[in-house]
């Protein structure tokens, strides 16, 4: 991975964090599509780069994140965040194995799609407008709803979004709470993706992904200059995610999601067949080569 491949898939962080079309699967699909080596650093820069995402929620709606008088908000995204946690640790080795299925994550994209056509007539007439206004019961639901992103291809943000429709909040109030359930969320996933995960686990080149960062310069500036892109694209999605959802709805962002994933699909449904056929030619060639020698 060179500095113009990480500069876009930064971007691609920061575009797709919060919005409802899956950060995990565009990414997956750039890198494949830029033909990137499925290797540990590029799965573990993926996972690092949300930090920068996270320091945007934080930058934009700083009152609310340093209103230390408001205890309740502090401890309904403890609650809420709880859930991922737990089950985030001890589904860690299959989320990851999923990481490379393009197939199944285009799938689970357009599966996707279809739910947010219809969420908005789902869940109409919303009781709860504001964040200060949501029972602690109510944050822990949002926090289990979340968990249905651990397949990637989901979205973090459709799920705990349409989590807190049906718990009863607007549209609006339901986003901005899914914004600042990010911040714990990704803060302990990146948290442990770099200074606590092992990755290349049995290989010779087990690491952690602080070793991987630190291993030379070139590392380092990848990780710093993806984590500046990421927070300053993610700052512009926000605001305009908030004012397209407040007017729009989520039907638009459904029918991207099953327009993209049938492409997508199309293309790597595909891409296996090639790389067999080429195998196949390879080894036809090296038959011959032989024959003639």
């Amino acid at each position: 991975m060179n500095l113009i491949d990480a500069i876009i898939i930064a971007i691609i962080e920061g575009l797709t964090e919060y919005l409802p079309i899956s950060s995990t699967a565009h990414m997956g699909f750039t890198a494949a599509l830029m033909g990137l080596p499925e290797g540990e650093f590029l799965k573990m820069f993926q996972v690092s780069i949300q930090f920068g995402a996270i320091l945007s929620v934080v930058v934009l709606y700083w009152k609310k994140f340093f209103d230390f008088s408001n205890l309740d908000f502090y401890l309904k995204l403890v609650v809420a965040v709880l859930p991922a946690l737990v089950l985030g640790y001890l589904f860690d080795d299959a989320i990851e194995s999923v990481l490379g299925n393009q197939i199944a994550i285009s799938s689970v994209l357009i599966l996707g799609g279809f739910v947010l056509i219809f969420v908005d007539k789902w869940f109409q007439n919303p009781k709860i407008l504001d964040e200060k206004d949501i029972p602690i019961k109510k944050a822990l639901i949002i926090g289990f709803w979340q968990c249905l992103a651990m397949m990637p291809g989901t979205s973090r943000s459709a799920a705990s979004i349409i989590g807190g429709m049906s718990q009863g909040l607007s549209r609006k109030a339901s986003a901005e709470f899914s914004f600042f359930l990010a911040v714990p969320t990704m803060a302990a996933v990146t948290v442990y993706s770099i200074f606590v995960k092992t990755w290349g686990k049995g290989t010779i080149n087990e690491m952690k992904g602080y070793e991987m960062i630190l291993q030379d310069q070139f590392h380092i500036m990848l990780f710093l200059i993806g984590n500046v892109v990421a927070f300053v694209v993610a700052m512009i999605a926000i605001k305009f995610f908030i004012a397209v959802l407040t007017k729009f709805g989520f039907k638009a962002w459904g029918w991207y999601r099953i327009v993209i994933g049938i492409v997508l699909l199309v293309y790597f449904w595909n891409v296996p067949n090639n790389e067999i056929q080429n195998e196949n030619i390879s080894e036809i060639t090296a038959i011959q080569q032989s024959t003639n020698d």
